[in-house]
């Protein structure tokens, strides 16, 4: 975690257990509330000094009322001035951009712990930006403020919109509050329309965007690697299960023959339709339940040259791990026995909890029930503009294999 400059503590202080420090000097930047031996004087997304039992300065964090995640670390140095830190930081997160974007206008520009701004989220689609607040911290006056104004400094944006979870509002108890513009319109003029849609492009590929429309804050920006590597293996009849917006499916059609794209969700078909066709590409779009699909198409010997599987998050929590990796295997195992001998899988999953350890086992068992084998092309993560911390395994969620498959 970067240093700042050392300033005087904010009054709030909280002392946690020797647990809870180990996990600091570990590398991680959450105690959780279990963690907790007493805190004194704070108040709801205050700025905290954060200290072991024996009194030893930890650093600065920020701290939540509610949340299990009761303390989010900023600092290892003393920070009494927030704004400064914010805006210092949202300039650090857009250089880094610099070094590490390129081939497209579209791209996360705050990834939350992974930039050193804990509980917010900003992605970038072309001259319009989406924010997410997660926190009871960054939803303060005295956050919000800076945050808008250096982004807007910083990238200049045509709007700013802000997606709201009612979901995360109401854990963290903050006050409801609805998805919209907070910061700009098209003409300046009052009551002129506000600018909520753009086009953006990655690899080469354009994609309609609407900022309060479609799923969290928009396109999946953390594909948008895989989505390049993947156009360099596949070829002839492919398949996009769990397409969304056709995200796979239009790259793949920069190489195949033909592609289809299965999604359970009428609306982002449609926009994947419109995508379509802003590129110039025919692709057959299939409104269904994947896995039903899928089976269904194994059971006719459906084949296909190329098949990308990308599906939501399986496993939120623990307790649904085993049920998540059952459905993994099983998903993998039907795509596998409709694979044509020299075919491609792509195989994607961005839940945290199933270990890339555990996600490879499980393609493994999928390959030996099907008596294919397979050969690891690439073993890939997310995009570089969504950073793994290290030692904040959470900031490293999304596994995506390519495998050449034979008999």
């Amino acid at each position: 975690m970067p240093k700042t400059p050392a300033a005087a503590a904010d009054s709030a202080s909280i002392t946690i257990s020797r647990a809870g420090a180990l996990r600091l000097r570990d590398g991680h930047v959450w105690v959780y509330r279990s963690d907790i031996v007493s805190a004194e004087g704070v108040q709801p997304g205050s700025l905290v000094s954060v200290q072991d039992e024996r009194g030893k300065f930890l650093g600065t964090a920020l701290y939540s009322s509610s949340s299990q995640i009761a303390v989010r670390m900023l600092s290892r140095e003393k920070v009494d001035d927030l704004q400064s830190l914010l805006r210092e930081r949202i300039q650090a997160a857009v250089t880094y951009r610099k070094q590490v974007v390129s081939d497209t206008d579209a791209y996360r520009v705050i990834f939350s712990e992974a930039d050193f701004l804990p509980g917010l989220i900003v992605d970038r689609y072309n001259d319009l930006l989406s924010l997410q607040v997660l926190t009871q911290a960054m939803d303060t006056d005295s956050a919000r403020q800076p945050v808008i104004s250096e982004l807007t400094q910083q990238l200049k944006p045509a709007a700013i919109a802000e997606r709201v979870d009612p979901r995360i509002r109401e854990l963290e108890q903050l006050p409801p509050r609805t998805s919209g513009l907070i910061f700009g319109d098209q003409s300046g003029d009052q009551g002129a329309q506000k600018k909520t849609s753009t086009i953006f492009t990655m690899n080469g590929v354009r994609f309609h965007y609407d900022a309060l429309e479609g799923q969290k804050t928009g396109a999946f920006l953390d594909q948008r690697e895989n989505y390049a590597a993947a156009t360099r293996y596949m070829r002839g009849e492919a398949l996009d299960a769990f397409c969304y917006q056709g995200g796979f499916a239009l790259h793949l059609a920069l190489r195949c023959s033909s592609v289809i794209g299965v999604d359970s969700s009428r609306p982002a078909l449609e926009i994947a339709d419109q995508n379509a066709i802003l590129n110039g590409r025919e692709i057959e779009w299939i409104e269904a339940n994947a896995f039903d699909l899928l089976r269904d198409y194994a059971d006719s010997k459906r084949q296909f040259d190329s098949i990308v599987l990308d599906p939501p998050a399986f496993a939120k929590s623990k307790r649904t791990l085993d049920t998540a990796l059952r459905g993994y295997k099983e998903l993998n195992l039907r795509a596998l026995k409709m694979l044509r001998p020299g075919g491609t899988l792509v195989t994607c999953s961005c839940s945290f909890h199933v270990t890339p350890n555990a996600f490879m086992e499980v393609v493994a068992q999928a390959a030996r029930d099907a008596r294919k084998t397979l050969r690891l092309l690439e073993n890939r993560a997310q995009a570089k503009d969504h950073p793994m911390l290290l030692g904040v395994p959470e900031t490293a969620y999304l596994k995506c294999l390519i495998f050449n498959v034979s008999n």
